[in-house]
């Protein structure tokens, strides 16, 4: 079986419209996004509520997830890293992960032949 991989994107939500279209531009089309909240580096904001500061723990997200055979991952990986970068803390980060099989559940197709989105 060719090589399938799974590329997890977690971002700002401000800047999904971008990474979505340059996606869509080097050929990745399908993907799954999620709405998250988490903490890194940043460990939230610094915000006021009624003079009092605090920070909150953690802070909105979107994770989008590809999974693709055709794509060069080196591509996608550019591509998200060069719409995400502002150089500030909360860009984000790519994981990337090796998938051992796809199935389609609705025709059993398995492997490259199951992210096919033509049939």
């Amino acid at each position: 079986m060719d090589k399938i991989t799974k590329v997890e994107i977690i971002t700002r939500p401000k800047k999904f419209e971008e990474l979505k279209a340059a996606l869509n531009e080097i050929g990745v089309l399908g993907m799954t996004v999620t709405h998250v909240v988490g903490c890194g580096v940043q460990k939230g904001s610094m915000n006021n509520y009624r003079g009092i500061s605090y920070t909150p723990e953690l802070v909105p997200k979107v994770k989008v997830e590809t999974v693709i055979s055709e794509v060069p991952v080196e591509a996608v990986i550019e591509a998200a890293k060069k719409v995400l970068y502002t150089g500030e803390i909360g860009d984000g980060k790519i994981f990337v992960y090796d998938i051992a099989n796809v199935i389609r559940i609705r025709t059993g197709d398995e492997g490259k032949k199951a992210l096919d989105n033509t049939i």
